[in-house]
């Protein structure tokens, strides 16, 4: 296997994606319940599961496409904050993957980079905030030192891993700064973001997906 994602891992990424998120969806929406809605967990299933359903009509065109109809769906299926963000991250990641059928590793680089941005400008957050940033950031960072230091994907996908999960962990003590968890104040301190969490399951589920897949 080639040092690069294919079209058919980026499938399998979002079948595997839809199927954690399911099964955490409680663990999510207890975490929300905590800090805003209570309804993170419910509205992640829900919007992958209007993923999969998608999926069958793109699965045969090309990365580009299948990201972006991944967006789409969950910005039409999802309420509150998190199909807006979700749904921009995937159409911006879509941009770097256009007509591509495999992704080099620095498109894998180029695609969280333009998703990140897309988030930024949607929710006018920035890291420390206690959002999804606070885990997109540091994966990113450790994703393209790794890339840019010579490594092979799957260790690049490691560390980019272990910065999400460090990322999560930095919430826990963080006020929060956007959305309903904003209104808490100090009382949003010592709960984990459920957001930054949602994030670094998708990215955890990528590393899996393309480790499966065995050595170069």
């Amino acid at each position: 296997m080639a040092n690069v994602i294919t079209k058919a891992q980026i499938v399998t990424w979002l079948e595997r994606s839809a199927a954690l998120l399911e099964e955490k969806k409680a663990f999510l929406t207890e975490l929300d319940s905590a800090v805003g809605d209570a309804d993170h967990g419910l509205n992640m299933a829900r919007g992958f599961a209007k993923v999969l359903e998608k999926l069958p009509s793109v699965a045969d065109t090309n990365i580009g496409s299948i990201l972006n109809t991944t967006g789409m769906a969950l910005i039409s299926s999802v309420g509150g904050a998190s199909g807006p963000l979700y749904g921009t991250f995937f159409i911006r990641a879509s941009t770097a993957a256009q007509n591509r059928q495999e992704l080099e590793p620095a498109d894998v680089v180029r695609m969280l980079e333009l998703g990140i941005e897309g988030v930024v400008q949607r929710g006018r957050a920035e890291m420390g905030e206690k959002t999804m940033l606070d885990a997109l950031t540091p994966a990113l960072a450790a994703l393209k030192s790794q890339i840019d230091s010579g490594a092979e994907l799957p260790a690049a996908l490691d560390a980019c891993v272990t910065g999400a999960e460090a990322g999560v962990q930095s919430t826990i003590p963080l006020i929060a700064r956007k959305g309903r968890a904003s209104y808490l104040g100090e009382r949003s301190i010592g709960h984990q973001d459920p957001g930054a969490t949602s994030a670094t399951f998708l990215l955890t589920v990528l590393r899996d997906v393309v480790k499966a897949s065995g050595p170069s």
